[in-house]
């Protein structure tokens, strides 16, 4: 599904940076470096003046037409209230004729009374989930991941996880180079798994040792064999400590953040590079191409090969059209 059009449903109510953070995301001309250029509308049930929760109003001209041949349509978090039927209609036609829509944080609550959440895998900001789960009962919600995408439906939890799905989308759309433009842009990392926690339960101890610098070591010397001990022996920690201390500040263990960093090394290298397959997993510290291939599975559900024709061809076809 191509990234073509994008269309953001403003509805009153509408929290301004969740809002900020779609049109950041994909409404902002980045061409110039190398970021396909989509075609990108504001549209609310009656055009004009549009509240936000904060108490100053938004000027939106286009109504929902404008929406009607949309590949993505993006429902920022919004204040709780009735939700025009015509919004709601535009939704469910969205999903029908095969694009998708996506919510950031209580937008959720928005897919939900469209009927889009029944049945499906999501989640919301974690302090909402309960009454999501009241108000739509056969949505099957996780409170703690970041974002999930199930089918034509993805969903975010709060706030600055609106940003990973958004970036979720390009890397699916346009591969992990583009994806990682647009997030150094934004200034944020590039990739946390959308099932990694929304928080951490218990506050890190009072001046704790940065992990940056470990992370910024490791992705350096992905090639090379690293355990779980040689990390911690990095830090001058044991390993249990070692890994309850990753786990608090990353929200995910280090052997999982390790993979996940050389898979998206060894995606961007099938992106931009020619090598064979053994190279590339060797440069990224999976050994040989058996190896890459079935962690490359697992992680992006596609192998090396298909993934290098599907993001290669499209950059060819972008640098042969100047785009």
């Amino acid at each position: 599904m191509a990234l073509n059009r994008v269309a953001v449903l403003v509805l009153p109510g509408v929290a301004p940076f969740e809002l900020g953070v779609v049109c950041e995301a994909f409404g902002l001309d980045r061409s110039d470096m190398g970021v396909p250029r989509s075609e990108f509308t504001l549209v609310t049930p009656v055009p004009g003046q549009v509240p936000t929760n904060l108490g100053f109003a938004l000027q939106v001209d286009n109504g929902l037409e404008a929406a009607a041949h949309a590949d993505l349509v993006c429902v920022p978090a919004v204040s709780r209230g009735t939700v025009p039927e015509a919004a709601l209609e535009l939704l469910r036609a969205t999903v029908a004729r095969g694009a998708r829509v996506m919510s950031v944080c209580s937008g959720a609550f928005v897919l939900g009374e469209a009927g889009l959440l029944d049945g499906r895998h999501c989640t919301t900001h974690w302090m909402h989930t309960e009454q999501l789960k009241a108000r739509h009962p056969q949505a099957i919600i996780d409170p703690m991941v970041l974002y999930v995408e199930d089918g034509p439906v993805l969903t975010s939890a709060g706030t600055a996880a609106g940003i990973d799905l958004c970036l979720h989308i390009l890397r699916q759309e346009y591969g992990d180079e583009v994806a990682g433009i647009v997030a150094r842009r934004m200034v944020v990392p590039p990739h946390r798994d959308g099932g990694q926690a929304q928080y951490i339960e218990d506050p890190l101890p009072e001046a704790p040792v940065s992990l940056a610098p470990l992370l910024d070591w490791l992705k350096a010397h992905l090639a090379e064999d690293i355990t779980v001990a040689d990390m911690a022996h990095r830090m001058w920690m044991s390993p249990r400590t070692f890994a309850r201390r990753f786990a608090a500040e990353t929200g995910t263990a280090p052997y999982k953040w390790l993979l996940h960093q050389r898979v998206s090394a060894a995606a961007r290298l099938l992106e931009t590079t020619d090598l064979s397959l053994d190279e590339v997993a060797r440069r990224v510290g999976l050994g040989d191409a058996t190896l890459l291939r079935h962690h490359f599975k697992a992680l992006r559900g596609t192998t090396p090969s298909a993934y290098r024709t599907n993001f290669a061809g499209f950059r060819a076809r972008d640098l042969a059209t100047g785009a």
